[in-house]
């Protein structure tokens, strides 16, 4: 009976599988089915590959495998050392997970799934056997589930939380081109990527709600101010002894939002025409002596809508009373 080499009840996660004996023998009968490839690999190299069906192995069917034997031992040597990974070409899919950190330094926590298939099988064993590893399903699968999380951190790293929540659609598009192109080096066609959930840590959600209510750069600023108390709150409290007194004074300045300074009162200087403050004895601009009872500068010019007689600005269109249009 001639020996018969095959990937027999290949189970429905199983990529990859390697026949357990290595000796093998002229007129050999190898089986591989449908949706599988097998690869003769020696040495660390792949050799011949062959598709589905019933072979028998020949010097004829071998001749890059057949190549290397007879420069080593003779032509025709029987039996030969070898091994035949047969290899799953049909769609798997997975599920991947991670945790990362954005450009500016927020948690980020993603899950989904995602589907692949070997393409280039040689490449794939060549690939995995650089990176020493084993040829076992699980290692595979770990491997690949390991490799794809890696790429999708460092992908989704280069992004504020912002964009990443406010534009998932487009980082998600790019992350998915990044690990397509990734893998292919190691012979695997990225069919699908998708996000089922993107989420970060309760308080920096709480920020990401607030900014995007946020509309004016003064009201952003009052989101730094606030981080920025309570980080000093969390310094103060590791070391209370020490850092007491400058927290009391240091937070309520950082708690008090800034109030614009007010307005002071100004007069005219009847000797130059220009405005110093109400309150001088002198001008600030030419020096003379001024009387506290200088009488408040005149009001800036005004015109009276026609229809209601209501005082309106002098470059007014329309009234801001009864709508009128000025002419």
């Amino acid at each position: 009976m001639p020996q018969v080499i095959e990937w027999t009840n290949p189970g429905l996660e199983d990529v990859m599988f390697t026949h357990p004996s290595e000796t093998i023998t002229w007129g050999s009968v190898l089986v591989v089915n449908e949706q599988e490839v097998a690869v003769f690999f020696r040495d660390g190299k792949c050799y011949d590959v062959f598709g589905a069906g019933r072979h028998v192995l020949t010097t004829q069917n071998l001749p890059l495998l057949t190549g290397v034997l007879s420069a080593l031992a003779g032509y025709g040597q029987s039996p030969f050392r070898a091994l035949v990974i047969f290899v799953s070409i049909k769609e798997f899919n997975g599920k991947f997970g991670f945790r990362a950190q954005t450009a500016d330094l927020a948690p980020l926590m993603g899950h989904g799934g995602y589907w692949f298939k070997v393409e280039d099988a040689t490449l794939f064993i060549t690939e995995l056997a650089g990176r020493q590893i084993r040829f076992s399903t699980l290692q595979v699968s770990d491997f690949i589930r390991g490799y794809l999380n890696e790429i999708l951190i460092d992908s989704l790293s280069k992004y504020d939380l912002a964009t990443v929540f406010s534009k998932l659609d487009e980082t998600s598009l790019l992350s998915r081109a990044n690990v397509q192109e990734a893998l292919k080096r190691f012979g695997l066609l990225l069919v699908d990527l998708k996000f089922e959930g993107v989420d970060t840590e309760p308080e920096y959600r709480e920020r990401l709600f607030f900014i995007k209510q946020v509309q004016q750069g003064t009201a952003a600023s009052e989101v730094l101010r606030m981080d920025t108390a309570k980080e000093m709150a969390k310094e103060l409290g590791k070391s209370p002894g020490a850092g007491l007194g400058a927290g009391m004074v240091l937070i309520p300045q950082v708690m008090t939002p800034q109030q614009p300074q007010a307005t002071v009162a100004s007069m005219i200087c009847p000797s130059c025409g220009k405005y110093t403050p109400a309150n001088s004895n002198f001008c600030m601009s030419c020096g003379s002596k001024l009387s506290q009872q200088q009488p408040p500068p005149p009001p800036p010019p005004s015109k009276t809508c026609a229809k209601c007689g209501t005082t309106i600005s002098p470059d007014a269109k329309f009234c801001s009373n009864c709508g009128t249009p000025q002419s």
